[in-house]
């Protein structure tokens, strides 16, 4: 971790203390990250910036049709918390994993693995995301989230995932 990142962190400790030693009453922890948070309700315990805090709290993942790589409503909604979740974590840098089912050659679906996460980036840039803090990488069908056949498993391992890389500079 850089400088800048340790400040942060040591900021965000003692407001931390500074809140626990306020009160009466005691915080739960997920209090204390709902304030932390701007009021956002946080069930996890991941830390800010991380790729826990990604996909818990925001969604890591969008998901595709059959030999599609256009996103739908429900792709863009969870970009959309992605695209925010970055601006807020300025020096996280992400890969787009693109991936598809079992079906098809290897050649078709690491192309299509490809469209998938450049779609997925295509869609973070627009919304302002800068295009040096994202890489994308097609894996075809090599890297299965589901092991197994059929439709429900097919179905998720269609996707695009969002990888936090690097944290700094």
């Amino acid at each position: 971790m850089n400088t800048k990142m340790n400040m942060k962190l040591v900021g965000v400790l003692a407001v931390s203390v500074l809140l626990a030693g306020c009160h009466s009453k005691s915080n739960t922890a997920s209090e204390t990250d709902s304030a932390l948070n701007g009021g956002v309700q946080s069930s996890s315990t991941a830390i800010p910036g991380s790729e826990a805090d990604l996909a818990q709290n925001v969604g890591d993942r969008v998901f595709f049709d059959l030999n599609n790589s256009e996103l739908s409503q429900e792709a863009r909604q969870t970009l959309d918390k992605q695209a925010a979740w970055l601006k807020r974590y300025p020096a996280v840098r992400v890969t787009l994993e693109g991936h598809c089912d079992e079906r098809g050659t290897r050649e078709y679906n690491m192309a299509l693995g490809a469209r998938r996460a450049n779609a997925a980036r295509a869609y973070l840039v627009a919304l302002g995301v800068d295009t040096d803090r994202i890489q994308t990488v097609s894996y075809g069908a090599e890297r299965p989230a589901v092991l197994g056949t059929g439709e429900a498993v097919w179905q998720q391992n269609r996707r695009a995932v969002t990888v936090v890389a690097q944290a700094g500079s």
